[in-house]
């Protein structure tokens, strides 16, 4: 796990020991190895080639421990080899080659996909409707646990085709002070909400707010409409570029889109970890 996280302190909160016991673990591992596993400082902790070649050995064997121990468990009580996987947007060729990933590597498991409203992406989760979620950034929830984090973007705006940015090869991030931003419906927290629909620019102009919208395809009909503009992260726009009613300009200047695997906390199964494994490998 320490290889996965690269931080003694979530290594801990996953192995349920404290950090100093994690310390302790791998000085023993390395003293029977010989050798050091992980360069390590007060600001980072890497693979050392030694750790990577050992990790890329055990790692398959490692695997199907873990996997054989779920299905057991998952017998066990009786519960059906499938993981509920909540996600935001659509399902794009990163994410669907890391479920195929994910689903080689666990043949008895199945993953049951629900679409989550752009303004509510932790419900689901918390009535328990689904078992894991992939939403957008940032995360900051005491009762959720966020893993891994993938898909780096760059941002687009979606505007109407008539709109006098359609023709620009990108836009900066000072120029949505000239825009109304398609805003989020729903019960998301203020600053997730802000973290998709900012309310001003990098240097502090105040963006205007347009309506508010529960999901992506409300807010691209009302960009169509001539209502707003609306942010997304360009992997999106790029879904969505045949429609012939939007444009889709590359916004410079604005921190990248990324998207998190988030579960509720210390309720995470197994599976959740092989997905977020998964999803790691494929986005490299």
């Amino acid at each position: 796990m320490l290889a996965e996280e690269l931080h003694f302190g979530r290594t801990g909160e996953r192995l349920h020991v404290s950090q100093s016991r994690v310390s302790q673990l791998l000085r023993a591992l390395e003293a029977r190895i010989g050798g050091q596993l992980f360069a390590r400082s007060s600001r980072s902790v890497a693979l050392t080639p030694l750790g990577e070649r050992l990790v890329a050995d055990v790692r398959p064997a490692y695997e199907a421990l873990r996997a054989g121990l779920a299905r057991a468990h998952d017998a066990a009580h009786g519960r059906p080899a499938v993981l509920r996987l909540g996600f935001q947007g659509a399902v794009d060729g990163g994410l669907a080659a890391a479920l195929r990933r994910f689903e080689r590597a666990r043949p008895d498991q199945a993953v049951a996909l629900t679409e989550l409203p752009l303004s509510e992406p932790f419900d689901a989760l918390r009535r328990r409707d689904v078992d894991a979620a992939i939403v957008l950034l940032p995360v900051v929830e005491d009762d959720l646990e966020l893993g891994v984090t993938f898909s780096r973007q760059p941002h687009a705006l979606a505007v109407p085709a008539h709109h006098p940015f359609a023709s620009r090869q990108s836009v900066d991030a000072e120029e949505l002070a000239a825009c109304s931003l398609i805003d989020l419906a729903g019960g998301a927290p203020g600053y997730w909400r802000r973290a998709q629909t900012p309310a001003r620019t990098p240097l502090g102009r105040p963006i205007a707010t347009g309506p508010e919208v529960a999901t992506l395809q409300e807010g691209l009909n009302l960009v169509a409409a001539g209502r707003g503009a609306m942010l997304m992260c360009r992997a999106t726009a790029e879904l969505h570029a045949g429609r012939r009613s939007l444009a889709f300009v590359p916004v410079t200047g604005l921190p990248p889109s990324r998207l998190g695997l988030v579960w509720r906390r210390g309720l995470a199964p197994e599976a959740v970890h092989a997905l977020g494994r998964a999803l790691l490998e494929t986005d490299r």
